[in-house]
C-alpha cells in the first residue's frame, strides 16, 4: 500500500474478508485464554477468611485437571459465528465514522475525531453483534463439566443450543443482557485501540520513510501495544457485565438494580480486587489478539488491493 495518492477507502467485502480471517486467527489463537479470564471472574474463590483467589495459571491448570484441555475452547463455536459480523462491522463502522469527522477542506482526521470514531465503531459493533455472542459464549465458558465424561451432559451442549435455550427459557432479550456495560467497555477498548494504533503506525511511518509498507511485524508490534491499553481502563466494567450476563434474569428486577447489586456484592465480600480478576489473562488476550488481527487484516487487505484493478486500490487508516 503506497502512502500518497487519493485511494478510495477499503470496500466493505474487503472488511468482511480481511476482519474475518484476522478475527478467525485471533478466537482460534486466544481462546483458552479468554476462557481462563472469564472462569477467573466468576470465581467465587478467595471468600473466605485467609484463603486467596485462584491465579491465572492455577486457574488454567484446574480446567485442563477436571474438563481436559479442550475446555479452553469452550464458547468457540459462539465466538467463530460472531468473528466475521464483528470484525466487518468494526472496520467498516470505524472507516465510516472517522469520513464523517474529517476535516472537510484537508480530509484528514484529528487525534480527539479518531478516538471519537472508535468510540462510535465499538459501540456499533456491542450492539449488533458481541453482545448476543458473548451472553452465550459466557454461559457456555461457565459450564464446569468435563469433556472426557460422556455421561456429564451440560446444560448447553453448543453454541446453537445454547442460543434455542436461553431464547426458550429465558427470551430473546437475555441476549442482550449487559448491552449498556459491553457497549461501553467496546467503546472504551475500540477508541484507545484504533487511536493508539494509528498514532504509532504514523509514528513508524515517519521514521521509516523509504520504506513503501510497514513489515508484517511491526504492525503486530504496534497492535500488542494497542490492544492493551483498553483493557487496563475498562477491567471493573468488564467484570460486572461477564457476571450479569452469566446470571439468570429476577422478575421485576431493572438491568441497571442488577448490575448495582453484583457491583455492590463484589465490594463487599470481595473486595475492590474482585473487580480486576482476570485483568492478566484478559491482556494477555487482547493485547497479542489485537496484534494478529491488525497484522492479519493489513497483509490480507493488501493482497485484495494487488489483485484487483488498479482504480480500485484501497488505502487504509489513511489521514
Amino acid at each position: 500500500m503506497s502512502r500518497s495518492g487519493n485511494k478510495k477507502p477499503v470496500g466493505f467485502a474487503t472488511h468482511i474478508t480481511a476482519g474475518g480471517i484476522a478475527g478467525a486467527c485471533e478466537a482460534l489463537t486466544c481462546q483458552p485464554l479468554d476462557t481462563i479470564k472469564v472462569r477467573m471472574q466468576l470465581s467465587k474463590s478467595g471468600r473466605a477468611p485467609g484463603t486467596k483467589p485462584r491465579g491465572f495459571f492455577a486457574t488454567g491448570a484446574h480446567i485442563v485437571r477436571r474438563e481436559t484441555p479442550l475446555a479452553l475452547y469452550k464458547g468457540l463455536g459462539a465466538v467463530l459465528s460472531g468473528i466475521v459480523p464483528k470484525m466487518a462491522i468494526r472496520f467498516a463502522s470505524f472507516e465510516a465514522y472517522k469520513g464523517w469527522l474529517a476535516d472537510e477542506e484537508t480530509g484528514k482526521t484529528s487525534l480527539g475525531n479518531i478516538f471519537i470514531a472508535g468510540l462510535g465503531a465499538g459501540t456499533t459493533e456491542a450492539v449488533a453483534v458481541v453482545t448476543p455472542m458473548e451472553v452465550v459464549k459466557i454461559r457456555l465458558q461457565a459450564q464446569q463439566h468435563s469433556l472426557a465424561d460422556p455421561l456429564e451432559t451440560p446444560r448447553y451442549r453448543n453454541a446453537a443450543h445454547a442460543v434455542y435455550k436461553i431464547v426458550k427459557e429465558e427470551g430473546v432479550m437475555t441476549l442482550y443482557r449487559g448491552v449498556s456495560l459491553t457497549a461501553l467497555r467496546q467503546a472504551t477498548n475500540q477508541g484507545a485501540n484504533f487511536t493508539v494504533y494509528q498514532e504509532l503506525k504514523k509514528a513508524f511511518q515517519r521514521y521509516q520513510p523509504d520504506l513503501p509498507d510497514l513489515p508484517s511485524w511491526q504492525h503486530m508490534f504496534i497492535g500488542l501495544i494497542s490492544g492493551a491499553a483498553g483493557p487496563m481502563s475498562n477491567a471493573p466494567i468488564d467484570t460486572i457485565k461477564t457476571r450479569l450476563q452469566k446470571s439468570t434474569a429476577i422478575p421485576g428486577q431493572s438491568a441497571f438494580r442488577r448490575i448495582v447489586i453484583i457491583a455492590e456484592d463484589m465490594w463487599r465480600t470481595e473486595g475492590v480486587r474482585s473487580f480486576y480478576k482476570g485483568i492478566t489473562p484478559r491482556i494477555l488476550r487482547v493485547a497479542p489478539g489485537q496484534a494478529i488481527v491488525f497484522a492479519v487484516y493489513e497483509r490480507i487487505s493488501k493482497i485484495i488491493e494487488r489483485v484487483q484493478p488498479k482504480e480500485y486500490e484501497e488505502n487504509k487508516y489513511t489521514e
